[in-house]
Order: structure tokens, then C-alpha cells, then sequence
């Protein structure tokens, strides 16, 4: 007996909501009329369905996206880093006590065991009887998830033994990686017994999949532009697959919905509505320039002084995407001021490195204008590199009015963007500190609470 197998998947949504209700609408009928059919229908998420530079997933700390994956009838999900870290400890504990789907990764430990909200892999059985193992890991970035308090394997291993132990007792093995393309490519390598690898994180699209070895690999790229669809079809007799094919559907020629143009504003006015509170008073008007020190970058730099209790600090005036008022300022003000899933860091890094540092800024005089996706940014242009109590004055580098040793160690405030390497490759190398949970709108609003009480 010949039985088919669907699974819809989505992946990297980023809380770009603007077609979901085509999506949910298209994800339901299908679901219902597989099952009419007497076909398997199962749907899953890849990770980062959640995005706090959105108003209403911060308002709802993510779960207001629950219940969008709730009303959309998905059976398995994983995290990916903007559910992993970009959430307190307290808040991804609290993430998913509403969801009606299961939540699987393996390579999350709290304590040394899998937190009480997800499992290490599950097992689904067909109308048929077919046996599917579903596992699921999630990117390895140990520098955030130990500081607030978790502790995460390597994923490829943590796959790798998951798929051993449940192998023998299944016909099927997917899985879900928010791992990206490449560590995909090496566990299809690694391990052969998984049939299919759901991908996401490096936002790839594989328009018709990408088969290594005997392993259908799938990338849906971002923000919701696609749903994906595998089918497989299992011989029962014989009890091995007979063919897996996997394509993506543009949610833009899903059939639209009704009102559909509606829902993502009344999301955006319920999280305003939410976040319509005061949380500090202004003395003056805090103004953002993107290519010069302004009102605002200065405010802010006084708060990540102090918050990090650092020598010195550097970030981009392109970080303020609007002005803050006079008088009461409202955490949804802050938010729209300051919408990036960023945290600050703190480099120990000698005056002789700060100095080159400096001057690599002062040779790049396209970076203000670059148009920086990604890292966390959600802005529009980098803007200007902007220095607070480190400048350079005729090629002599300057810590608070004195002149810098070469040697010495500093402490220097900057964003985490600014660690991974793109811009300041030295950075990446040397010792650091990530100043968690807090996002850069939260060291703000700290500050604000103290200055004005």
C-alpha cells in the first residue's frame, strides 16, 4: 500500500505578518482536505516565527504569535534564536503555555534536561500506521543562552544521538534545524537515517529542495514570503519511502482573505494599546540625527555608561529611528525609538586596538550610508559611528581627557552587532561580556526611571 504524506512547513517569519491571514486560511483547507482524503497532513515551524521589533509580539512577549500558530492548527514547531535569546529566561519559560502544538528541540537544556515545555523529538503515527520521528535542534549560541541561564549541546551531535535512539522505532525521520544551509549540508552527511531536513536561520530558498546523499534538505527564506510543501509517499509493504519532493507557494498568489489588509494594523494598535504606559520623564526633547551626535545619542550614551559601567562606548546613530518627547515617554515610544533585538556588550580591549578601531571608522566613509539588514538591526542606514569617552585627536587616542596608554586594557560599551565580526573583525577575537536580557530600549528606560523620579 502507497500512502502520502504532507508537510507544510514556514520558517524565518520574523513576525512579518502582513500575509498570515492568507497563510492560515491556506494552511487550514489544505490540512482539512488532506484529511478528507485520508491523507497525513502535518504542519511545523522552523523557528523565529517570533520578532520583538514587532509591536504586538513585544506587547505580548510572543504570545500573541501563539495563538497565531495555534489558530492555524500547527502540530510541531522549534525555536530559533529570536525565541532562544532574545526572551528572558522567565520569558521563553512562559512562551508556549498556551500552544496546542508540541515544541521540539533537543540541544536546549535547562538543568541538564529538556525544559519542561519542549521534548527532544516526538513521534507521530499516520491515519496508516506509518511511523514519523520528528527531532529538532536549534543554533548553538552559547555567549547568550549561558548568561541567561540555559545551557545548549552542539546541535549536529545532539541530532546525531536523538535520530540513533529513536531510529529503530520509526519509518520516517525529519527533522527541524535552525541551523542554516551549511550545517544542514554536513548532517545530511553525518547522518544519513533523516529523510528530510526542514531549514531555516540563514533564510535560504530552495525552490525544489536540495537532495545531499539520500536527504531532501528544504529553505523557505523570510519573512513569510513562502509555504513550504513536502510530500512524501512510503510504501507500507515494503516499508520504505518511494519518493519525497518538496516547493515552495508565494503566500503573494495564496488566494486573499477578507479584511486581510486589517489584521496586521489591529495587531500594531493592540500592541500600542498594550504598550501605552509611561515609563520615564524627559527633561527635554530628545532628538535623533542619523549622521550626527544628537539629544538622543547623547541620553542614551549616559545610560549605557552607566549600565555597563564601561570606560567608554561606540554605536551607530542609525540605532534611533524616531525622537522621543518632552515629558512623558511611553514604553510603546521607546520601543518605535529603539524596535532592534539588540543587546549591549561590554569588550576588554587595549588602547593600542581601540585606536585602530577608530581608525578603521574614520577610513570608512561609506558605512553612515549603508543599508544594514540583519544583526539584529532593524533600522534604515547604519548612520554615523558615534564615540563617547574615547575620541582621537591628531592620531593620539584620548579615554576621558587623558591621553590613552597602548597597553593598557579598557572597558568598552558597544552593541553585540558590533562582535560578530563584519565590521570590527578584532572585536570578534577578544574578551567580552554580553549585558543580557536587557535590550538597548530597556538600558534606556532604566536610566530614564533614574534620572527623573
Amino acid at each position: 500500500m502507497l500512502e502520502t504524506i504532507h508537510i507544510y512547513h514556514t520558517n524565518d517569519v520574523h513576525s512579518h505578518l502582513d500575509y498570515w491571514p492568507r497563510t492560515e486560511a491556506f494552511l487550514t483547507k489544505q490540512k482539512k482536505l488532506h484529511e478528507e482524503k485520508g491523507e497525513s497532513c502535518f504542519i511545523l515551524d522552523i523557528g523565529d516565527f517570533i520578532d520583538r521589533s514587532h509591536i504586538y509580539t513585544e506587547a505580548t512577549l510572543g504570545q500573541g504569535n501563539v495563538k497565531l500558530l495555534n489558530n492555524a492548527h500547527y502540530d510541531a514547531v522549534t525555536i530559533g534564536n529570536n525565541e532562544g535569546i532574545t526572551l528572558s529566561k522567565d520569558g521563553l519559560n512562559s512562551l508556549y503555555n498556551n500552544a496546542q502544538f508540541d515544541v521540539i528541540v533537543g540541544n536546549l537544556k535547562l538543568d541538564g534536561q529538556t525544559p519542561s515545555w519542549a521534548k527532544p523529538y516526538t513521534i507521530y503515527q499516520t491515519a496508516h500506521g506509518t511511523k514519523i520521528g520528528v527531532v529538532a535542534a536549534t543554533a548553538e549560541f552559547k555567549t547568550y543562552y549561558e548568561p541567561l541561564g540555559w545551557s545548549i549541546d552542539e546541535p549536529l551531535k545532539s541530532l546525531q544521538d536523538t535520530v540513533e535512539t529513536i531510529h529503530s522505532e520509526v519509518d520516517l525521520v525529519l527533522c527541524m534545524s535552525h541551523l542554516g544551509i551549511h550545517m544542514d549540508e554536513q548532517l545530511a552527511v553525518l547522518c544519513p537515517k533523516i529523510d528530510v531536513i526542514f531549514g531555516s536561520h540563514t533564510h535560504h530558498v530552495l525552490q525544489q529542495g536540495k537532495v545531499v546523499g539520500k536527504t531532501l534538505l528544504t529553505g523557505g527564506g523570510k519573512y513569510g514570503t513562502y509555504v513550504g510543501h513536502t510530500e512524501i509517499t512510503y510504501n507500507q509493504s515494503l516499508q520504505k519511502m518511494e519518493r519525497k519532493d518538496t516547493e515552495l507557494q508565494p503566500t503573494t498568489e495564496l488566494p486573499a482573505v477578507k479584511d486581510e489588509k486589517l489584521f496586521n494594523t489591529k495587531l500594531i494598535e493592540e500592541g500600542k494599546s498594550l504598550l501605552n504606559y509611561p515609563v520615564f520623564i524627559a527633561e527635554k526633547y530628545l532628538n535623533k540625527e542619523w549622521f550626527h551626535h544628537s539629544a538622543l545619542s547623547r541620553y542614551f550614551a549616559e545610560a549605557l555608561l552607566e549600565f555597563s559601567q564601561a570606560d567608554c562606548a561606540l554605536f551607530n546613530a542609525g540605532i534611533f529611528l524616531r525622537d522621543l518627547p518632552k515629558g512623558e515617554v511611553t514604553a510603546f515610544e521607546v520601543h518605535q525609538c529603539l524596535p532592534h533585538p539588540i543587546n549591549a556588550c561590554v569588550i576588554e580591549i587595549s588602547g593600542n586596538e581601540l585606536k585602530q578601531s577608530l581608525e578603521l571608522i574614520d577610513q570608512s566613509i561609506q558605512w553612515p550610508y549603508n543599508e544594514l539588514k540583519g544583526l539584529g538591526f532593524r533600522g534604515v542606514v547604519l548612520g554615523k559611528m558615534l564615540t563617547y569617552g574615547c575620541s582621537l585627536q591628531n592620531g593620539q587616542l584620548y579615554i576621558n581627557g587623558e591621553k590613552a596608554a597602548d597597553h593598557k586594557v579598557y572597558k568598552l560599551a558597544t552593541l553585540d552587532m558590533f562582535t560578530f565580526g563584519f565590521f570590527f573583525p578584532e572585536f570578534k577575537k577578544l574578551p567580552k561580556t554580553y549585558l543580557l536580557p536587557q535590550f538597548l530600549r530597556d538600558i534606556l528606560i532604566l536610566y530614564g526611571k533614574k534620572v527623573v523620579k
